[in-house]
């Protein structure tokens, strides 16, 4: 057993800027991730994060307030109003922040942080660097993670890369730790704690047409949802307009903020033939332009029936070169074409997890000593649809806030062994189905009910929904379900069995698309990202609430809450 004051699972931007704030505390924390923290899924953000700075000379005027009404408006108005303002009041202080800690933001003239244009924004507030702008933020707070750990006036900050945590260890009505396994020699171990924080991203391995990383199973929302904290509106899946036709690699909204056209088989710019994305076109918000791009494919106006195309030429060598030499790169590697001299091929595809594990302003969650922060939590700042750039700085802003509130919730704390007999169960639980999955003779193969279950998601709980789809993909998960209690592994060994850690993870992915679709078949309505065919209207009257999914062996179970008013008035979403 290993004991830390605060254990925070998860190496991203909002992992490590939680162990930032729990260290400044001068508490004693350790950081548990799946994969090297400077592989977390945070490097594959491209575009950038926002901040009301006023540095683009159409952006002088900005301001946090401003900042708040573009992303509830953005949200379809389900985000909560005080979780929106805390974050933009906070936004310019965070990035301010990470530029005084090193990161090499690309510049105006003048030497200011640059901004640009971003999809649902009234003024350019995205800040960037180049189209990398995750990669960068990453590897400048991991440095300070360095410099703390070789601070001698400093608690001890532990990172423990590839564990798989499998479960948390509660106590009454308090979190006293999780289970974790070694990837390297297959052994769980029991992690002890005065405080949790989870901070393990989204689920977009739910789905076949992913940008996600292949560690984005959901697994992080699946524990503590096992354990009884609610998923608050999960059936919220974005799916991000511009993907590379065949690969499902971001081609970032950067692309489109600098002046990227998107272009059908007429050469028409399609999206000013459509009233909700007439005015803004390029930088219209995701679900509508992802939409409205499905829309021209299925009616013939695609190529050959299957994509679009992201037309950057006209922007020029130097532009491309300078700031979107990621996305050329990209290009150039994956589909042999260059944008300087090429439209790139591009399809919708699945980028975001709205919904998550259910939790305030403080990150706080229903089980005391539990935290949530990052893609992995629904603060509820997102609502029905993330705007561009306010996925990283959610991580930094709710990052800091949950490992200062873990820190002030464990201050006086001593090492107890309260806990223990739940820790023993817990992990002798945890242990039994591992060794159950070692042990089984079953026919079916792990790897052909993940894939079944993605595909299942594109074609039944993708950009458009229905009853009768909606149904058929919730039963198909339950089938899915029965067969996983017959799955069989190839290797039986315990040292880097990555079939074992996927299978593990397969349960968690199977327990959260049923959450997501039972969510969404309840859902009557269309809103932001969620649209039923069956019912293309939002629905203020009924549905003007968070859905709150609660674990049972039966199926999720529902419940609902209202939305956090503030000042800004529930309007119609025009653009």
């Amino acid at each position: 057993m290993q004991y830390h004051q605060v254990i925070i699972v998860g190496g991203g931007l909002a992992g490590l800027r939680a162990a930032v704030a729990v260290n400044e505390m001068n508490i004693q924390a350790c950081v548990i991730s799946r994969v090297h923290p400077l592989r977390s899924h945070t490097v594959a953000a491209q575009g950038g994060i926002n901040a009301p700075l006023g540095n683009h000379p159409r952006g002088r005027y900005d301001t946090w307030e401003k900042h708040a009404y573009d992303t509830i408006k953005g949200s379809d108005f389900l985000a909560d109003q005080d979780a929106v303002i805390k974050m933009t009041q906070e936004a310019s202080t965070r990035i301010i922040e990470m530029e005084h800690w090193g990161c090499p933001f690309n510049r105006t003239t003048e030497g200011k942080i640059a901004q640009r244009p971003f999809g649902g924004a009234g003024f350019p507030r995205t800040c960037y660097v180049a189209d990398t702008t995750g990669h960068a933020l990453l590897h400048t707070l991991y440095e300070q993670i360095i410099r703390f750990q070789q601070a001698a006036e400093r608690r001890e900050l532990v990172l423990c890369p590839e564990w798989l945590v499998t479960a948390l260890v509660v106590e009454g009505d308090e979190c006293r730790g999780v289970i974790a396994m070694d990837m390297t020699s297959g052994k769980q171990e029991a992690f002890l704690g005065e405080a949790v924080i989870f901070a393990t991203g989204g689920a977009g391995r739910l789905y076949a047409n992913t940008t996600n990383a292949l560690i984005k199973t959901g697994m992080g929302m699946a524990v503590p949802y096992w354990a009884g904290i609610p998923l608050k509106d999960i059936e919220f899946i974005q799916f991000h307009p511009t993907t590379l036709f065949g690969k499902n690699i971001l081609i970032s909204e950067g692309a489109r903020g600098e002046g990227g056209y998107l272009i059908n088989n007429k050469g028409e710019r399609f999206l000013a033939n459509y009233p909700d994305s007439r005015k803004a076109m390029e930088i219209a918000p995701r679900d509508i332009i992802a939409r409205n791009m499905t829309r021209e494919i299925q009616e013939g106006r695609g190529f050959d029936s299957a994509y679009l195309h992201l037309d950057l030429r006209h922007l020029g060598a130097e532009r491309i070169l300078s700031k979107l030499h990621g996305i050329r790169t990209i290009c150039l590697d994956f589909a042999g074409i260059d944008p300087i001299t090429d439209p790139i091929p591009v399809q919708p595809g699945q980028h975001y997890t709205m919904g998550g594990i259910d939790c305030n302003t403080a990150c706080e969650t229903r089980l005391r000593g539990f935290y949530a922060a990052g893609e992995a939590a629904c603060v509820s700042v997102h609502g029905a649809n993330r705007l561009g750039g306010n996925s990283l700085l959610e991580t930094l802003v709710f990052g800091q806030i949950a490992g200062e509130n873990a820190a002030k919730y464990v201050q006086g704390k001593a090492e107890t062994s309260q806990g223990q007999r739940s820790l023993d169960e817990t992990l002798k639980t945890a242990e039994g189905k591992v060794d159950r999955l070692l042990k089984s003779e079953g026919r079916e193969s792990p790897s052909r009910i993940k894939t079944e279950l993605s595909n299942l998601m594109v074609q039944k709980a993708g950009i458009f929904r229905d009853a009768a789809g909606l149904k058929t993909a919730l039963q198909g998960i339950k089938t899915l379900q029965e067969r996983y209690r017959n799955i069989g592994l190839d290797h039986r060994g315990r040292r880097w069995n990555t079939a074992l850690h996927s299978t593990l993870e397969l349960e968690g992915s199977l327990d959260v698309a049923e959450a997501v679709v039972t969510g969404a078949l309840a859902r009557e309505e269309s809103r932001g990202s969620h649209y039923r065919t069956d019912f293309p209207k939002r629905d203020d009257e009924k549905w003007f609430r968070h859905t709150l999914a609660f674990y049972s062996k039966e199926g999720p179970r529902l419940e609902y809450c209202e939305v956090r008013p503030g000042p800004f008035k529930l309007e119609e979403r025009k653009y």
